[in-house]
């Protein structure tokens, strides 16, 4: 049986990345498959509750107030209006349903809105998931009374290149977050974006963040970089297409989070609704078991829903049903191997 490992060293994450490539699909589908079905995938929609205006300066990121990217900044969605489209979500088959609001950490005032959304979205039978900037721990404290299952907060990329696409907070930041929530007793989203001009040696340092942390998170997304025009990343990318990650090196990403984090879900997020179904087919060989499904990824397009049923009609995979997921985070409360 493979091994739950938190003691991962850049070493050995760089040498799965250097496998031949056939190798380290094969290596990745049995770890896979020991923890997974192969045939299934997670469904999850993911709506923007509160747009633009934030105060962060992300490199890659059209809501942030340092890019000209013509996102207009709005207020936070009523708690109704959310309900509403948490409720077509879970019509169209998600599973999940993810809300994010573009601050740098919410505000005490926020939080009774916040917690109304996360009990209605819950009542629903949803699996409920957040983004919402940097919390504390009493903030922390509250998404989890209020029954929040996850809370998401990337770590973005390596710690080496971090500093490169964020100037307006730190790695440790990230870091502190992730612990705030665990500590809550919340399950952890925690991925990254790769394609930002980074190297493969950042790339290992972003999947050696996440497979040393104490606990591996519940979900792993893997974006690869939507380019948005007036966005730092995107007109650097507009003049140096060759900075832009090949689709074999997005494969091997995520086949190498998939075998260093065997027992999360690692999921297929921005950046889909430019591959190819071959490449998509190819990352769900190499353990991908989650998308976002819909038209829109908070501003960014996505695939859409008949798109994506077409795909997995045509590859013979199905929905993954609500038990499976939850069944898959409470496998991950196992002790990991010393």
């Amino acid at each position: 049986m493979t091994e739950i490992r938190t003691d991962w060293t850049r070493e050995e994450i760089a040498d799965l990345f250097d496998l031949p490539f056939t190798e380290l699909l094969f290596r990745a589908a049995t770890v896979h498959r020991e923890f997974h079905s192969p045939e299934q995938i997670q469904l999850c929609t993911l709506l923007s509750i509160k747009t633009g205006g934030c105060p962060e300066d992300c490199g890659y990121c059209s809501q942030s107030v340092k890019a000209d990217s013509e996102v207009e900044a709005t207020k936070l969605m009523e708690v109704q209006s959310v309900l509403q489209r948490a409720a077509q979500a879970k019509d169209a088959g998600s599973q999940r349903f993810c809300m994010g609001a573009a601050w740098r950490n919410p505000k005490d005032r926020d939080m009774p809105a916040i917690v109304e959304i996360v009990k209605g979205v819950r009542a629903m039978g949803l699996e409920t998931c957040m983004t919402l900037g940097m919390l504390t721990p009493k903030q922390a404290d509250m998404l989890k009374e209020a029954g929040l299952d996850y809370y998401n907060h990337n770590v973005d990329t390596g710690p080496e290149y971090y500093e490169r696409v964020i100037s307006t907070r730190n790695y440790q930041d990230r870091l502190d977050t992730l612990q705030n929530v665990r500590d809550a007793g919340i399950n952890v989203c925690s991925g990254g974006i790769v394609g930002m001009g980074e190297t493969r040696e950042d790339r290992v340092g972003f999947v050696h963040t996440l497979a040393t942390l104490e606990r591996h998170p519940e979900s792993v997304p893997v974006n690869a970089l939507v380019p948005v025009k007036g966005t730092v990343l995107g007109d650097m990318l507009a003049d140096t297409p060759l900075a832009k990650i090949d689709d074999i090196e997005f494969v091997r990403t995520v086949a190498v989070a998939r075998i260093t984090m065997s027992m999360s879900m690692v999921r297929l997020s921005a950046g889909r609704e430019s591959m190819s179904e071959a490449t998509q087919a190819l990352c769900f060989m190499a353990g991908a078991n989650s998308i976002f499904t819909g038209d829109k990824l908070l501003t960014a397009p996505n695939a859409g829903d008949d798109s994506d049923s077409a795909l997995l009609a045509k590859l013979g995979m199905t929905a993954l049903q609500q038990e499976e997921p939850m069944r898959a985070c409470k496998m991950a409360e196992r002790e990991p191997a010393e």
